[in-house]
């Protein structure tokens, strides 16, 4: 068991001023596994004007005083401190219209989500851990404080951060908070779409991803709707060994873990399949132009979670392109042009993740995704012409041939493009010559 970093001084200042001051959440859960630990919260007695007055000294922010909350600031970490306290009724599925406060820590401890996360730890490293949360950290089990349907009732995101923690840990749900998940998952439509944006990206992220996404896809569904007709979908093509839906799956688990971009861009990349299949004449299942049709999906899904513009104009590029077939190196080139060093190679590793929830047969195509990636740094590094800033003509030059207003632009375009086609040197003279012949 690691040791909670930080917060000492915390702790250690609210007992000397005659109060109970516990670790809680989900660093005490990641110290008892052994994890790192990223966010410390801290429960205690106190009452909030009383803790603000024991930290006097120190930049205090009353962050929630009607739920029991303020965050200190010691040595410029924020420490949130929640008096203990026991929650009201929850009518907007979100926090609880009211709080009365305890002395009693088990109290507060009743209200949280999962038993892993009712663990309360003092700064000596004693638990208090009234519901067998360490129990159940011991055996790999994410299971209610209390009775499921309440607890989900009162925050129906707990439903998805349930699913996020067993892709996360890898944990098994236990039955009945299983049950109460899929009987209850109607009521994540009553979430801000931030929040469940939040915990989408974290559940996609989990090394366990894999085994959520299958078993709980109706959960999945409540949130992307779209997805629906993926399920079960078979594909009927020899590169394929699963439905639809299986496949996407399959193809996050390809990517690492720490790449948000491209298993968000994984997850949405064959939503559009179901809406072009087509069958020929030999019962072989295609898609053509599923892939601009799933990045105009994905775009219009993205919007309603909140995703950020830069963000959906990435994920939905890539999405737009993974389709794309190189065949040649003028195709690689015109492709690192468009999309840059960074995300040509994200492209290439699309591929390859996609390749991965195919045939094995497939998996050979993947050799070649890899020279791609190496030819395209290549030329970056070669310092091969590839954007309008490394022309060797400007603007100005275009001026002197006597083309003007909107033309300027779409000549530099076909400059580019006849540089990077190997139909041109980038070279003033032969450019601005060529540029003089269109103008004629």
């Amino acid at each position: 068991m690691n040791k909670v970093p930080g917060g000492e001084e915390i702790l250690a200042a609210l007992e000397q001023a005659g109060f109970r001051a516990y670790y809680v959440g989900g660093c005490v859960r990641d110290s008892i596994m052994g994890r790192a630990i990223h966010d410390t919260d801290i429960t205690t007695d106190a009452l909030p004007e009383q803790t603000m007055a024991v930290f006097s000294g120190h930049t205090v922010i009353p962050t929630g005083l009607k739920h029991g909350t303020v965050t200190v600031l010691s040595g410029g970490i924020p420490y949130e401190i929640t008096t203990f306290r026991i929650d009201g009724s929850y009518t907007d599925s979100r926090r609880p219209d009211s709080v009365d406060f305890t002395r009693n820590i088990e109290d507060d401890l009743a209200r949280r989500d999962f038993t892993m996360n009712a663990i309360a730890m003092d700064s000596r490293g004693n638990t208090v851990d009234p519901f067998g949360g360490r129990a159940d950290i011991a055996d790999g089990i994410i299971r209610c404080v209390g009775d499921p349907e309440q607890r989900f009732t009162e925050d129906a995101l707990r439903i998805l951060r349930a699913a996020r923690f067993a892709s996360q840990l890898g944990f098994a749900i236990e039955t009945d908070t299983a049950a109460a998940m899929h009987s209850l998952s109607g009521r994540l439509d009553n979430i801000s779409r931030e929040r469940v944006r939040e915990e989408f990206d974290k559940l996609l992220c989990g090394r366990f991803s894999t085994k959520v996404l299958l078993e709980y896809r109706d959960i999945i569904a409540r949130i992307v709707p779209e997805i629906v007709p993926c399920f079960g979908f078979e594909q009927h093509s020899h590169y394929h060994k699963y439905d639809v839906y299986s496949h996407i799956v399959h193809t996050i688990e390809a990517v690492p873990e720490d790449d948000l971009l491209l298993r968000r861009a994984m997850f949405f990349h064959d939503i559009g399949k179901p809406r072009m299949f087509t069958l020929d004449e030999n019962g072989e299942g295609h898609f053509k132009g599923h892939a601009p049709l799933s990045a105009e999906m994905a775009e219009s899904i993205m919007k309603r979670l909140c995703y950020d513009k830069h963000t959906i104009w990435r994920t939905c590029r890539l999405i737009s392109l993974h389709s794309e077939k190189i065949r040649d190196e003028i195709k690689l080139r015109k492709l690192l042009s468009v999309l840059g060093e960074e995300d040509f190679c994200k492209l290439m590793e699309f591929k390859k993740a996609d390749n991965c929830g195919k045939n094995d047969f497939v998996l050979a195509e993947n050799i070649q995704f890899d020279s791609y990636i190496e030819k395209a740094r290549s030329l970056v590094r070669e310092g091969f012409c590839l954007s309008l800033s490394q022309l060797a003509v400007s603007g100005n030059d275009m001026l002197t041939c006597g083309i003007t207003g909107k033309r300027v632009g779409e000549v530099l375009g076909i400059l580019l493009n006849k540089v990077i086609e190997g139909e041109l040197p980038n070279d003033r003279q032969a450019l601005t010559e060529y540029a003089g012949r269109l103008v004629k």
